[in-house]
This record gives structure tokens, sequence and C-alpha cells, in this order.
């Protein structure tokens, strides 16, 4: 009897094959159990920086190391088998240099296996998504809202409300392409705007609170469970297991409580 041949993940000229296709499903992970969850359905997991508020209770990404994102990186790539992982480079990781940037990238995917790392920035990090791609790192890029920047920014704000600044964000979406970064996260822009950067790149776009138009979707996966307290108003929860979560907790303090629990001597039968 012949051994089941081993499942094969998901490879990064797969998914820069999917403009115009099959949209891409993407979630975050930063867990082997819940990587083990998403694997079946996701095509990519990505393991944001967004750990910082989600898993470590920080007020945003800007305090996320590269040692914790290897650390979760190394636990999504344990309990998945299917799913390209893509890791988050962390704030202060890259933007230096070109140098900076390959040498913690280098970092990330030998200490992890992952397929390929994530930053952020348009026209501005084309040079050093270029420097990477050239040296065998595969880049996916993030352009429109971007959550390092929130201090620059004022805060996580919708991007492309004055249609002026629409060119720019293209620009930027164009920029990363033509530098060689294999997709583009589009996140926090009108519908509108969304459109016109799918139609301008030649590389998959995958939208967060952008457009259901573009090439895949992604989501933090703790907000669309309902895990999290408060998530921004375009996401769609497609489950409620925060107030579940809560019953079952309660539920077992009660049992404590009441001295409800089996005799020792029963569970080792």
């Amino acid at each position: 009897m012949s051994a089941q041949a081993p499942v094969k993940r998901i490879t990064v000229p797969q998914i820069a094959a999917r403009k115009g296709d099959v949209p891409i499903v993407a979630l975050t992970a930063y867990t082997a159990p819940m990587a083990a969850l998403v694997d079946a359905h996701a095509d990519v997991i990505l393991v944001g920086d967004s750990l910082g508020m989600v898993v470590h209770g920080l007020p945003s990404t800007i305090g996320v190391t590269l040692e914790m994102m290897i650390l979760h990186g190394q636990a999504v790539m344990r309990g998945s088998s299917r799913a390209m992982v893509v890791i988050d480079m962390p704030f202060g990781s890259y933007e230096e240099s070109p140098e900076q940037a390959f040498r913690n990238a280098a970092r990330v995917l030998a200490e992890t296996g992952a397929a390929a790392v994530k930053l952020e920035g348009g026209a501005r990090m084309a040079a050093t998504i270029r420097f990477l791609v050239e040296r065998g790192v595969p880049v996916m890029a993030h352009v429109g809202l971007t959550p390092q920047a929130m201090l620059v920014m004022g805060g996580f704000r919708t991007q492309g409300k004055d249609q002026a600044t629409w060119e720019t964000h293209v620009a930027d979406a164009v920029a990363v392409a033509e530098a060689g970064a294999f997709s583009v996260v589009v996140e926090g822009v009108y519908e509108g705007l969304a459109d016109r950067i799918t139609g301008a790149v030649a590389i998959p776009t995958i939208g967060i609170g952008a457009s259901a138009r573009c090439d895949g979707q992604i989501l933090v996966l703790d907000d669309m469970l309902g895990l999290s307290g408060r998530v921004p108003r375009f996401v769609r929860k497609f489950g409620d297991l925060g107030p579940r979560a809560d019953q079952a907790i309660a539920a077992y303090a009660a049992a404590v409580r009441a001295r409800s629990f089996p005799a020792e001597a029963e569970l080792y039968r």
C-alpha cells in the first residue's frame, strides 16, 4: 500500500496567477490551532502584525517586534499544511534601507519557513521591494490605509475621500507592482478607488474595507468570528463566538463553585 502523498502548499506563482480569476481567500491567524482551522478554507494565511492588538493587547501595531512575528509565524506554519503563509514585516524592521529590509526578511523566511513577507507603503517602498525580490524574497505589498503609518495619518482613516488623491494611490499600487510584488493588499479605501487600483495593476489585489471587485479579500480572523471587542465598520461578522465563549466560561466557573466535577477515579477509567 502506497503512502498518501503529502499536501502541497499553495505557492507564490499560483497566487500571482489568480488575477481576474477565482477570488483569493485570505485570513489572518496567529496560533497553530487557529491556523489549522483556517488552512482548509483559505488560500493565504497572513500572520499579521495585528497580532499586537489581537493577541498581546497593544494599542496599535507599532510595538510589535520581529521576534514576535517570527514566534507566531512558526506556530502558524506548524498548524497549517496547505495555505500559503505570509508574514508581516513589523514597524521599524524594513524602512531604514533595502539592506535592513533584506536582512530581516531573510531571517523571517529562514526561521519560519513561510513563503513571503508583507510590507506597507507604495512608491516610497518600491526600491526596497525590488531589492528584496531580486534577492529571492517574495513580497506582498500593502497600500491605501497603512496601519503602521497611523501616527502620521492621525489614526485609522479611510483613504480616497477626496478624488483628487486617487491618482496618488493608484500610482502607489502601480509602483509596487512594477517593483515585483506578487500581490497587493488594498486597505481602507473608497470602493471606486479600489476598483481603479484593481484595474491598473497586473497583480492580484486583496481588499480589506475596499471593494468586492478586488481579486481577493482578507479579514482579521478574530474580527470575523466576533471574538474581538470593537471592530471596524467594514467587517462583516460571520460568527459571534465572543458571547458563546463567555457563556461557556461562566458555566465552567459555576460548575467549579458548585463542586459539580466528576470524581478523579471516574476520569481515569
